[in-house]
């Protein structure tokens, strides 16, 4: 039912802003003075007064909906009083699965009894939900279309609409970063509650398997990031090895060699391979280069594993080459066609050119687009979690098998364990790492362009 709503404030919003346009025209018409506004205008606002109060309402209407409504059916639930969250949670689980048709056992009598409550309440919130809503559509629209005159401001109000929504949009961006921010903090504190910051932080063993029970056997753990964040930061350098030269050597083609032709056909084809999915890039480095360069290790006589460093990497550089390419292509455009002429009158080559002035000049717009490609491949998660294994250690040959943030993270939420023990809180440790690793990268990034950007 809400998405037919949705619908029906979509088009009463369109029907009320075409007969706005229209009334704005026959006022234009027919006023003795100059209208400020034009009819469109007059249209748009009308239709943010039919839409935007309906559309808040039911956003509100179905974020409290459910809640109310579960609280209304416990009431009436007998012995709801003695009851503690968790049990209250349990029985209001039970109505709503019998509710929707998925009995395992025989419900109870009080059960039965919570669940034709919950319709009904389901029922009558549903149709006040319709009446509501068309009351608002059809309030705002009268008041839209009334406001229609020679001299009404239409088009201030309608800009300022805008300005509040784009308000509105970044405060849900910052609130949400936020939020992500103050979960990661909450959840890591209870972690270092739990294990030493100094034994995280500097330990060199990763081995965070530990009794979840109290009658179960395990090891007491050992939660040292080293091992996990050298893997990490081993398999982005591999990726950057791969991404930064073709990047960089194809952005220079595409601007300074390839003609308008190719250049049309060939920039869109290596910016597809950033919208292929990572899956995909997953599977490519599990079923064909990890196997490749198995049998390449042991043809140099060289122990390489299943699962390495080197078929992540490689394939995460492969993933990551339109971030750079493109980036640097922006770089190379922005350079005045004067500054490459003007070497040209000096006598340089084009090799030369590109060299020495070239480079020089867009270096900040590489820079910051090699950082920026390097805080994506330190979070990629599903081609590290495919090809390059789970075992943490510390070691130099891209033929071992590593392991990296991302990997441990996915690895540690995986199960139905509770949030309270060391190793499922060790994710939240782990990802408040890679968030501030991340934001290092990308703020250096900005700063480095902004410090070092020329204008031309």
């Amino acid at each position: 039912m809400a998405g037919y709503l949705l619908l029906f404030i979509v088009l009463a919003a369109l029907f009320v802003s075409v007969l706005g346009v229209a009334r704005g025209k026959s006022r234009r018409a027919a006023a003795a003075v100059k209208t400020h506004s034009r009819p469109i205008y007059h249209g748009l606002n009308a239709a943010i007064w039919a839409g935007v109060p309906a559309f808040v309402f039911l956003l509100l209407w179905l974020l409290f909906q459910n809640s109310v409504i579960d609280a209304l059916v416990l009431a009436s639930f007998p012995g709801v009083d003695a009851m503690t969250g968790p049990e209250r949670d349990l029985v209001i689980s039970e109505i709503r699965q019998v509710a929707a048709g998925n009995i395992f056992k025989e419900p109870t009598a009080e059960v039965t009894a919570a669940v034709a409550h919950l319709k009904s309440l389901q029922a009558l919130a549903m149709w006040a939900m319709v009446a509501l809503t068309a009351a608002l559509v059809a309030i705002g629209a009268f008041f839209g279309l009334g406001a229609i005159q020679a001299r009404f401001r239409a088009r201030h109000s309608v800009e300022r609409s805008v300005t509040w929504f784009m308000m509105f949009s970044s405060l849900v961006a910052i609130l949400t970063t936020a939020g992500i921010v103050f979960s990661l903090l909450y959840e890591a504190m209870q972690f270092f509650a739990r294990v030493p910051v100094t034994e995280f932080l500097f330990g060199l063993r990763w081995e965070p398997q530990i009794a979840m029970r109290a009658d179960q056997v395990a090891g007491q753990g050992a939660f040292g990031m080293i091992p996990v964040l050298f893997g990490t930061f081993m398999i982005s350098m591999l990726a950057m090895l791969v991404a930064v030269p073709v990047g960089i050597l194809s952005a220079i083609y595409l601007t300074e060699y390839a003609n308008e032709r190719f250049r049309a056909v060939a920039k869109p084809l290596l910016e597809i391979l950033a919208g292929i999915p990572t899956i995909v890039y997953g599977f490519f480095a599990v079923l064909t280069v990890a196997p490749m360069i198995r049998s390449l290790g042991l043809a140099m006589g060289i122990e390489a594993s299943p699962n390495s460093a080197l078929a992540a990497g490689g394939v995460m550089g492969i993933m990551i080459i339109p971030f750079i390419s493109s980036l640097s292509d922006d770089a190379f455009a922005a350079v005045p066609r004067a500054i490459r002429e003007g070497s040209f009158a000096l006598g340089a080559t084009k090799g030369e050119t590109i060299r020495k002035v070239l480079l020089p000049a867009a270096l900040p717009g590489i820079v910051g687009g090699v950082l920026l490609a390097l805080s994506r491949a330190v979070g990629e998660t599903m081609i590290v979690v495919m090809a390059a294994g789970l075992i943490a250690k510390i070691t130099l040959n891209p033929f071992d098998a590593v392991t990296t943030v991302t990997v441990q993270i996915v690895t540690l939420l995986i199960g139905d364990s509770e949030f309270d023990n060391p190793k499922t809180l060790a994710a939240f440790a782990l990802g408040l790492v890679l968030f501030i690793i991340t934001l290092g990268l990308n703020l250096i990034a900005l700063r480095t362009v902004r410090k070092y950007r020329e204008k031309y």
